[in-house]
């Protein structure tokens, strides 16, 4: 015998102890863990489940922009400048305020008298009895206000 010979016989050996035994079988069953495989049971409570994450992320998301959006608001509101530029705004207004206060309610004022300001015509006409003042805005409102001179006595 030559040496290939006796190689293949040891390698056929090992099956000739194999083939006298019986073949058996089972029939294989496959069952699907995932639950969005599963037409039925489990299937939509899977879709609505990932609805909600869905749904959770993008609120969460919006609320991050919005927060950010604010906080940006908020810093530029802080700045000294701004600050600085509210503080100079409202004392001019209430210097433009006293003007015209002392314009309509002083002894040597004048009878009548109006400013255009931003868009906003103001003008009063005093009488014996009382001071109307009207404002007109920009977008056609209307605004009338009587005070009345004599009741002004302390």
């Amino acid at each position: 015998m030559s040496k290939i010979q006796v190689i293949v016989s040891l390698a056929l050996l090992p099956l000739l102890w194999v083939a006298p035994l019986p073949a058996s079988s089972a029939e294989l069953i496959h069952n699907f863990q995932s639950p969005a495989f599963i037409p039925g049971n489990g299937f939509s409570q899977h879709v609505l489940t990932i609805h909600q994450l869905e749904e959770a992320k993008k609120k969460e998301i919006k609320a991050e922009e919005t927060a950010a959006l604010l906080k940006a608001e908020t810093a530029a509101k802080s700045t000294n400048l701004a600050k600085f530029l509210v503080n100079v705004e409202a004392r001019i207004y209430a210097q433009l305020s006293k003007q015209l206060a002392d314009q309509m309610f002083s002894e040597g004022g004048g009878t009548s008298g109006s400013m255009d300001f931003q868009g906003t015509n103001i003008s009063w006409v005093k009488t014996g009895t009382d001071v109307t003042l009207t404002i007109i805005e920009a977008n056609g409102g209307r605004t009338d206000i009587t005070v009345p001179i004599a009741s002004f006595a302390f």
